[in-house]
């Protein structure tokens, strides 16, 4: 029995690897975190992190305000998945100069959402899932490409807001999503990323279709006296767009694809009869 117990004490110990520790500080890197297999990972994420509806149950240490660097920093984070262009540059300089790895996500394209979501499963135990759901992503793009391909281009005015009436330029999202499906922003070479434009403005450039977020439940009746001067609202082609899919650069901006070419293909078919 001595003999025994002398054994066990001399085997080594093994350590086992404590779970990886992820704060998400934007809703879109929140979601690409699920996508790519790290949402059990995830023990803190920024405001409006509401999808998927686990997301919901966690603390949140960020807003439009900035970081709660102290609580970031008390988690003892492994990672944190921060939206370049959107989290304050210095606070995130900070985290970096005190030890903790930050990943960096500011996709231009749904193509750049697939790649984000590959490169964060590396983090995950299962790389080989968030590749088989990038590829799942990417193949879904070249199918949307290939039955846009040759269908006439269509100038199109999205309407981000009414009071003021804003918009965005051809840089800044959701421009990739109405450009998958062959939309040509009235807007496009703004100088300013989401510039506030006039009505003046929209007539001159006589749009054919008129989008706006379905989220923002925006008065729209205001279009009606303008039907003698913008194509768009003569054949009432204004459509509403599902915000909760168009405004996060994640998977779930395919829905919104899909609903801008259907609206499209109405418009081109208004045109040929």
């Amino acid at each position: 029995m001595f003999r025994y117990f002398v054994f066990l004490l001399c085997l080594p110990t093994i350590v086992l690897a404590a779970p990886l520790r992820v704060i998400s500080l934007s809703p879109h890197t929140t979601e690409l975190a699920f996508e790519a297999g790290l949402g059990k990972n995830l023990i803190a994420v920024s405001a409006h992190s509401d999808y998927p509806p686990q997301a919901l149950a966690l603390e949140q240490v960020a807003n439009f305000r900035g970081i709660n660097i102290e609580r970031v920093v008390t988690l003892k984070p492994d990672l944190v998945l921060a939206w370049k262009g959107g989290n304050p540059d210095r606070e995130l300089a900070k985290l970096e100069r005190l030890g903790i790895e930050v990943f960096y996500s500011n996709p231009h394209s749904l193509y750049d959402a697939a790649d984000n979501i590959e490169k964060l499963g590396e983090w995950s135990t299962n790389p080989s899932h968030a590749k088989a759901r990038a590829d799942e992503v990417r193949n879904e793009l070249v199918a949307i490409e290939a039955a846009q391909k040759g269908k006439p281009r269509i100038p199109y005015f999205y309407q981000l807001s009414d009071s003021p009436l804003m918009t965005n330029n051809g840089d800044h999202w959701p421009q990739p999503l109405f450009s998958l499906c062959g939309g040509e922003n009235i807007f496009t070479n703004s100088a300013a990323p989401y510039p506030q434009v006039s009505m003046e403005q929209v007539i001159v450039r006589k749009p054919k279709a008129i989008f706006y977020p379905s989220a923002k439940a925006m008065p729209l009746g205001g279009w009606d006296k303008w039907a003698d001067f913008i194509p768009a609202v003569k054949n009432n082609n204004i459509f509403a767009i599902s915000g909760d899919w168009l405004n996060r650069p994640t998977p779930r901006a395919l829905k919104a694809v899909k609903q801008i070419c259907t609206a499209f293909d109405q418009v081109r078919s208004d045109l040929d009869h």
